[in-house]
């Protein structure tokens, strides 16, 4: 790849980083430490430990010059935070990326793979298995841009921070909540390298910079009945009948927000994950508890807890009028976090604006802002006063199961990463 954009020295930088090179990288952190990197948003689900996925980030960083630290919050979950700095007179740049990766419930459907879903498995453009769009192969973009600016011996005018946490997968508690407020890491701009690509593996696509994030929660509805007898269904309270209807009117709901000026893909909206009812053991009975899980997305700044909550239960109140003596209780998930949304960087400051010039030049067009739906550790960072975004390949929306991502946009990723940091941090060859 040749822009007649880049400086003769920042295309030897790019020159570095090659598919294949890549594709090894990929591969073997895809593989490394799992299954037990995998991290449950449930609550009641034990957490990840991603301790062997992080000493092989901590030591690819070493071994480009990095100086590294472990921090640990809960055992056997080590973040990884290397610093390599350049002249004192500059800014402070963090790539960022996550060691956790969903879990695989239900290997037997990841027929891409030979059924084993951490099998790192190439087919045409596309590299499947879990992890590859969230976000192994996503860091493996970061780290061999990384390892490209390092290799160049650019004199950079600014601190260059790699910063690979945990528990992303679950807001962040033992990592980015904790390297921030535990910590105190403040750097000045942070680019995450997470997905915000677009468009299918042939044809047009790009990369958006996700300047803003979308919030969510997690809801539980408790609905209560009366147990009663199968045969006399007639004079029961089965809440499961009643959740049919709500659950229709949850879906249609329209929660009290004032529009953004800067919107997410979709607007604060019902997601159903989970419905409860019936005991084992007890199938000649029906049962007198429902319960509904809902993850509540899209939210954008001004919405709260309090507001969700209020919003769901009047859906819940005015939908079981004359439902058979139902009752709703509606509740935050125990043990779940609220995550608020985010105020956008402006595509004037830093990073965007480096960001922005740089994807120009090299892709020949202007690249999307948008607000990105989903959680990243970019949400904490911008909680924490610093300039952060999102960046990079694996489709906004990726597959549950067969998980893929696109090799060519990978690496045309981590060459923008590396253009970046050379241009935000001021380097000279």
């Amino acid at each position: 790849m040749t822009s007649v954009e880049l400086s003769a020295f920042e295309q030897s930088v790019v020159d570095r980083i090659t598919e294949d090179s890549w594709l090894r990288l990929a591969t073997d952190l895809i593989r490394c430490g799992q299954p037990r990197s995998s991290n449950p948003l449930d609550p009641d689900q034990p957490h990840a430990e991603e301790e062997a996925v992080a000493h092989m980030v901590a030591g690819q960083l070493m071994g480009m010059g990095f100086s590294v630290e472990m921090p640990v919050k809960r055992h056997g979950r080590p973040n990884v935070v290397g610093r390599h700095s350049g002249r004192p007179d500059g800014p402070s740049l963090m790539i960022n990326d996550h060691l956790d990766t969903y879990p695989v419930v239900e290997p037997h459907k990841w027929d891409m793979t030979d059924f084993d879903p951490f099998k790192a498995t190439r087919h045409g453009n596309l590299l499947y298995a879990r992890g590859t769009s969230d976000t192994r192969g996503n860091m493996a973009s970061a780290l061999l841009a990384l390892q490209a600016v390092m290799d160049s011996d650019a004199e950079l005018c600014g601190e260059l921070i790699a910063c690979f946490t945990v528990d992303e997968e679950r807001n962040g508690t033992d990592g980015s909540i904790f390297v921030t407020e535990e910590l105190g890491l403040r750097p000045d701009y942070s680019i995450t390298a997470e997905p915000t690509a677009w468009g299918g593996p042939e044809g047009p696509w790009g990369m958006a910079i996700s300047t803003a994030n979308s919030g969510h929660c997690l809801v539980e509805i408790v609905l209560k009945g009366v147990k009663g007898h199968i045969w006399r269904p007639d004079i029961i309270s089965n809440p499961i009948v009643e959740a049919g209807g709500l659950l229709a009117d949850l879906t249609r709901m329209t929660f009290t927000h004032v529009p953004h000026r800067f919107m997410g893909h979709t607007p604060p909206v019902v997601s159903v994950v989970r419905i409860r009812g019936g005991l084992e053991g007890e199938m000649q009975f029906s049962p007198d508890t429902c319960v509904i899980t809902l993850a509540v997305v899209g939210i954008v700044p001004g919405m709260t807890m309090e507001s969700v909550l209020a919003d769901i239960q009047a859906v819940a109140h005015a939908s079981l009028q004359g439902g058979n003596g139902i009752s709703a209780e509606v509740r935050q998930v125990p043990g779940s976090l609220f995550v608020a949304g985010t105020e956008p960087v402006e595509e004037t400051e830093e990073p965007v604006r480096t960001l922005k010039s740089v994807y120009q030049d090299m892709r020949g067009e202007a690249p999307r802002l948008n607000r990105k739906n989903a959680f990243n550790d970019t949400i904490r960072f911008r909680e924490a006063g610093i300039n952060a975004i999102t960046f990079g390949p694996g489709e906004d929306g990726w597959a549950a199961d067969n998980e893929w991502i696109s090799i060519p946009k990978s690496v045309e990723a981590a060459r923008i990463y590396a253009v970046t940091i050379l241009r935000l941090l001021g380097a000279t060859g």
